[in-house]
């Protein structure tokens, strides 16, 4: 009796231990991953936060941060140069990404052909301005668009009169738009000839022996497949479209106020002069904020109209 009564109680046969195999894999599995995240977290996530908060304080960056509620996104509204920047912009961008998208799934037609024996040679050629400095192309680019430049030779053979690249407000926009193009046109090409190359080619035999045309081919067999491809170049375009900076900041100078001149300045242009110039990091801040919003907007409204290119009746007709 007296062994029955210190005896340890049996355990309960039905509770499962905590660390089991499948919790333990999944511990290994989430360490590995998580410098990403703990990175992304310090890096990316926190950045962001804090820029949404500093736009609503006045801060010098050494002073004591003043609270100002939305007195931040009153100043940059009023501020006629803000617009300026954003119109400029949104100029910019029609002008550097619709033109880039359709060179670039041209080019990527004409890599993709079998009757190209050079392919690999072509799309490293394409691929090339993509890794090359930024700073360098523009001072390049700034030359050939000078009043002397290699342009404006061309347009007086031509017998045309020069165009003012780094003054006029339009001339501005175009040299800008032609940097913009001949830099991410073949990082698009690339992304596109993948697309292309992942559709099966008995969907285009079918399409011959059934008497369609090259024309019907592409209408409704190559843009509806390559749909997805499209969404995601234009989605990516347009973020870096609206994020340009460093065209216009290397190609016009800083004037002397300190701020890019306004024929040339974008969103980003204006946010840096208005933190690293002049010292308004609370406005600078705000500027951040609203070219986010604009950003979603104007991503949202692309995703939209990119998923329309190619759709439904397309894919049914093929």
């Amino acid at each position: 009796m007296a062994d029955l009564a210190t005896a340890k109680p049996l355990q309960n046969p039905g509770k499962k231990p905590f660390w089991t195999e499948t919790r333990r894999s999944r511990l290994t599995a989430y360490t590995f991953i998580s410098p990403f995240f703990i990175l992304f977290s310090i890096f990316g996530l926190y950045p962001i936060f804090f820029t949404i908060y500093l736009s609503f304080f006045k801060w010098d960056a050494l002073g004591p941060m003043k609270f100002v509620g939305f007195k931040n996104y009153q100043l940059i509204t009023s501020d006629p140069t803000f617009w300026i920047s954003f119109s400029n912009t949104l100029i910019m961008a029609l002008m550097g990404t619709v033109p880039q998208l359709i060179l670039a799934l041209f080019v990527a037609i004409m890599l993709n052909s079998a009757l190209n024996k050079y392919k690999n040679t072509f799309r490293i050629l394409f691929f090339m301005p993509n890794i090359t400095s930024i700073v360098a192309v523009t001072l390049v680019f700034s030359t050939m668009f000078g009043n002397n430049g290699m342009v404006n030779w061309l347009l007086n053979t031509m017998g045309l009169e020069n165009v003012a690249f780094n003054s006029g407000w339009w001339g501005v926009k175009i040299a800008i738009s032609t940097m913009v193009m001949w830099r991410w046109m073949g990082y698009n090409a690339i992304i596109f000839l993948s697309g292309l190359q992942s559709i099966p080619t008995d969907i285009y035999e079918a399409a011959k022996i059934d008497g369609a045309s090259r024309g019907q081919q592409m209408l409704y067999i190559t843009l509806p497949l390559l749909r997805p491809f499209i969404i995601f170049v234009t989605l990516i375009s347009t973020i870096g479209a609206l994020q340009l900076f460093t065209e216009p900041y290397v190609f016009l100078g800083q004037s002397g106020s300190g701020s890019t001149r306004q024929e040339g300045v974008t969103m980003v242009t204006y946010l840096y002069s208005e933190a690293f110039r002049n010292g308004f990091f609370g406005t600078a801040a705000a500027t951040a904020v609203m070219l986010f919003i604009f950003t979603i907007i104007f991503s949202v409204l692309n995703m939209m109209i990119s998923s329309r290119m190619g759709g439904d009746t397309g894919g049914k007709k093929a």
